[in-house]
């Protein structure tokens, strides 16, 4: 049984829209019979990947551009395979160091774990490395952090307040969260 192409695109932020638009047009070229698509960050509720796995039927093929467009980590990842593997659905990674790879060949599938991976490790190493980089900054004096923009407007705040504004357009004019005007009020 021959099934057919799905296509699945992501992007973190709506920002993010050459990218977008560049995973769609290479999942169109190869001419996909379904395309899913989504802006949302990987760790964030992904519907519309969700929507593509249970739309997947045996013989079917899920495609993406890139690995990271699709797994969160190596587990996630190997979730994904297990289930497209009890469905009889392979998974086709585009843009796969040079090359492109599919999970329906055993090295296809090697390929792919191995590469989940080294994926994660390099993540994980540069969180890392940032976390060493801003406690050496600290300890030097040079990291503060992000400067607290609603204690700096606390008095206009409250000044506003005080002319009868409400919190909703208070925090609108400042360009500051409602929650944070609630809490420099209370």
């Amino acid at each position: 049984m021959t099934g057919i192409l799905i296509g699945y695109a992501r992007t973190s932020t709506i920002e993010q829209v050459a990218g977008f638009e560049a995973q769609k047009k290479q999942l169109q070229d190869l001419r996909v019979k379904k395309l899913f698509e989504e802006q949302v960050s990987s760790v964030g509720q992904r519907s519309q990947l969700d929507a593509a796995l249970d739309y997947a039927r045996d013989g079917d093929t899920l495609v993406v551009t890139k690995l990271d467009r699709l797994a969160r980590s190596t587990t996630h990842l190997l979730e994904i395979i297990e289930l497209l593997d009890a469905k009889g659905v392979g998974l086709r990674v585009l843009d796969f160091g040079g090359g492109s790879v599919d999970t329906k060949s055993p090295t296809g599938k090697l390929m792919l774990t191995m590469f989940g991976a080294m994926a994660q490790f390099e993540r994980e190493m540069m969180l890392e490395r940032q976390r060493e980089g801003i406690a050496k900054a600290k300890a030097d004096g040079k990291y503060k952090g992000r400067k607290p923009t609603v204690r700096a407007k606390a008095d206009e705040i409250k000044k506003l307040k005080a002319e009868g504004m409400g919190a909703t357009k208070i925090a609108k004019q400042l360009g500051v969260g409602r929650a944070s005007v609630y809490r420099v009020l209370s």
